[in-house]
């Protein structure tokens, strides 16, 4: 299973780097493209970051393997790990200039969650990048209608990665109603590529993962508003009685309070209102109250 030598995403914010990352740590040259010379250096500083966590965390998990840990060991370990992520950072590019992703395989676009936005950096993509093929990252946006916006949306398919993208073991792919079989075969062979189990689901609203993680986590939210119960103990529940890993309150602070607002309203007006956001999701964004990303969501980070 090979992945695409080189491989573009447009938007280094969180999900964008971390798609860049996992495709460095694979083996791909990464191209990263943003729209401004400060927004590219954050994005750089993001994947570097992350590479150099990722890699410590692996050096010092070998060594504990191996041996009783020193600190002396510790910081071998650490300095090793810099060492490391510094060589796969020479395969990543960080660009202002859309122009630079000619010379892509693969384009995946990880903007803000806007269907105008999206199509049209799709849009652009493809005409820089003629040969290559085109993915979005939406997480609920229809892939038939970001297609529309393409001259071949046979080459295009939606491949959405989780937060946070180093280490989650998921990729979903969604198949638009023009995309190629053949095309499909060939991303699940580059989810397996990079360490991650594939799915493939049709394009519908939310698709399987936002629709379902979607729909607990508003009813957490309702839960929370009635006062049934507070949001540690709503985790909980979920946690310690159905296995998740996470519960529905704390993965929104992680994904984010707008994203999921966004998500929400997007599913309400095409499911109907069992989507609808509760009142306390759009006051907390209101608020600015964004989950992780701002230190304060349903929980104090």
């Amino acid at each position: 299973m090979t992945l695409p030598r080189t491989v573009g995403v447009f938007g280094g914010g969180r999900m964008g780097a971390g798609i860049a990352h996992a495709f460095l740590a694979s083996g791909s040259h990464v191209i990263v493209v943003e729209d401004g010379p400060e927004a590219a250096g954050q994005a750089r500083d993001r994947v570097a970051t992350s590479l150099a966590k990722a890699r410590r965390a692996e050096s010092l998990a070998k060594a504990r393997e191996a041996e009783s840990l020193t600190q002396a060991r510790e910081a071998e370990g650490l300095a090793e790990a810099r060492g490391v992520a510094e060589d796969v950072l020479e395969r990543l590019r960080v660009t202002v200039d859309p122009g630079d992703l000619a010379p892509c395989d693969l384009v995946i676009e990880a903007v803000p969650e806007d269907a105008v936005l999206k199509a049209q950096v799709l849009a652009l993509a493809e005409r820089l990048a003629p040969e290559a093929v085109l993915a979005s990252n939406t997480s609920s946006l229809s892939i038939g209608g970001l297609a529309a916006a393409l001259a071949s949306p046979d080459r295009f398919l939606g491949l959405h990665f989780f937060n946070p993208v180093p280490v989650s073991e998921l990729i979903e792919i969604v198949t638009g109603p023009r995309t190629d079989p053949a095309l499909v075969t060939r991303a699940r062979d580059w989810a397996v590529a990079l360490g991650k189990t594939p799915i493939t689901v049709a394009d519908s609203p939310g698709f399987a993962s936002s629709r379902l993680g979607v729909c607990l986590a508003l009813e957490a939210m309702r839960m929370l508003e009635e006062g049934v119960a507070g949001a540690a103990d709503i985790d909980t529940a979920m946690t310690l009685g159905y296995r998740h890993p996470m519960g529905p309150l704390r993965t929104t602070d992680v994904v984010g309070l707008d994203v999921r607002l966004a998500i929400a309203e997007h599913l309400s007006r095409e499911l109907g209102p069992r989507f609808a956001p509760p009142q306390i999701l759009r006051d907390l964004v209101a608020a600015r109250h964004l989950g992780r990303k701002t230190g304060q969501g349903f929980y104090t980070w």
